[in-house]
């Protein structure tokens, strides 16, 4: 049985662009009030012009401790309640190891497991107090399986699914669902250092999917019935090797 989205209030990291910005869009779509939080004020307000009162653009810097304590306590003001927050910021490196510069891993890294965990511990205590809520991680298929030309992403990838997976089993007794969205390659600004011939090869054979296709997999999971969790989606383009 379909879950009614109508009426419930969600929050998106990452959500001036790309996966965070379609998957605001259908909730809205859906009758969701959406927070858009993102550490770009311009990208917000860009991204927010056209998408309606319900739309709430909200700056935050997710690698700044104190920039993060403002977020619950803003949604909250706002709209008194999150019934949903989808932890979806998150940066990307390719490459060979022996090549790459640890300087520029350390900031990935620090986004993609750091930040996106201390995010997901901000508004659990709130869902725990209301005993209902549905959080969202958007992970990768490289955190289920190791893609060679990805190192550090794929450990980073892999580490939100530990914590998925573990998170989930702890807030179950609160009425909290936790699962993970596991995308292949997608359009987005992530995979804008691809080299150009692999980006073009790609495009060719139909290897990317479109942010749109994984927004539609995060609305399936947040409104199957409340007894059932989907832990882990995974999508992928049918012309992929992964």
């Amino acid at each position: 049985m379909r879950q009614e989205l109508s009426g419930k209030v969600a929050a998106i990291t990452g959500a001036a662009s790309g996966i965070g910005l379609e998957c605001a869009k259908s909730l809205l779509q859906e009758g969701v009030s959406v927070v858009l939080v993102d550490r770009s004020e311009d990208g917000l307000k860009s991204a927010c012009a056209d998408l309606g009162p319900q739309a709430f653009p909200l700056v935050v810097d997710l690698t700044n401790s104190a920039s993060v304590a403002t977020m619950m306590p803003q949604i909250l003001e706002r709209f008194g309640k999150l019934d949903i927050f989808h932890a979806n910021a998150g940066s990307y490196i390719g490459g060979d190891v022996v090549n790459g510069d640890p300087d520029a891993w350390d900031r990935m890294l620090n986004l993609n497991i750091n930040a996106a965990f201390r995010s997901v511990q901000a508004v659990l205590p709130h869902m725990v107090e209301r005993k209902s809520g549905d959080i969202i991680m958007t992970s990768s298929i490289a955190g289920l399986v190791p893609v060679v030309w990805e190192p550090i992403y794929t450990a980073s990838k892999h580490a939100v699914q530990a914590f998925v997976h573990t998170v989930r089993r702890q807030v179950a007794k609160h009425g909290i669902r936790v699962g993970a969205v596991a995308p292949g390659p997608v359009i987005t600004a992530l995979i804008s250092d691809w080299p150009k011939a692999k980006l073009d090869e790609a495009m060719a054979s139909g290897a990317l999917m479109e942010a749109t296709e994984v927004a539609d997999a995060v609305i399936f999971m947040l409104s199957r019935s409340k007894n059932v969790t989907i832990r882990d989606l995974v999508i992928l383009p049918n012309s992929t090797d992964l």
